[in-house]
């Protein structure tokens, strides 16, 4: 952990700082846009569940509005048209998705504990799991969610913090979730600056 820890403090002391400050300003500016906007970042966060995050965003913004208005199938055929992985199974997930799209700002503000809310997500979208959720949290301005994906697993392996899952389930992801905040707080960052820091760390890039 040691090794990570000096890590991580270089470069909180380099240019990448700002990057990544910008970069939550940028998720908290968009959580105080509209129930649509936030809806389509939710498309997003579907289309990156078992798919390159990079690809995900060149498609997020060819689609744009039509995450809103487009029919499943010619969702489906728009996501395919652009190369995504899983067409049909995503362009359904996002239709049965739409049945909240105009009420996402109240569902939002509606919990007490944050937590909840992540469960609501994993628990009430098709396609949404812990990940996804915390994901979509984060990039609307929620700060305490850890993104557990395979950069982070592998980077968590690499310094002996974790044994890397075979699978994750909502019981083992939130063990190293608990990692993670320890990690954090030695840090002094919250879980979305240390999402990114350690995203950095493991590809050279600050993604969304």
């Amino acid at each position: 952990m040691e090794k990570l820890l000096c890590k991580v403090e270089e470069m909180k002391k380099d240019d990448i700082r700002k990057v990544i400050d910008n970069r939550i300003s940028e998720f908290k500016e968009l959580g105080r846009k509209t129930t649509q906007e936030i809806f389509k970042e939710l498309c997003f966060c579907l289309l990156t569940a078992n798919y390159d995050a990079e690809k995900a965003i060149r498609i997020q913004k060819e689609i744009g509005n039509g995450f809103l208005t487009l029919s499943e199938q010619q969702l489906a055929e728009k996501l395919k048209e652009l190369g995504y992985r899983f067409p049909n199974k995503r362009a359904q997930f996002i239709a049965e998705a739409r049945q909240h799209k105009d009420s996402l700002k109240r569902i939002i503000n509606g919990f007490e504990y944050e937590n909840e809310l992540r469960g609501w997500f994993a628990n009430n979208i098709k396609g949404i799991g812990y990940k996804e959720a915390s994901h979509f949290l984060r990039n609307i301005g929620f700060e305490n969610f850890a993104i557990i994906d395979f950069h982070i697993l592998d980077i968590l392996s690499e310094h002996g913090m974790i044994e890397k899952p075979k699978t994750l389930n909502a019981k083992n992801y939130i063990e190293i979730e608990t990692v993670l905040k320890d990690l954090g707080k030695k840090l002094s960052l919250n879980m979305a600056e240390l999402d990114l820091y350690l995203w950095y760390c493991e590809t050279g890039k600050v993604m969304k």
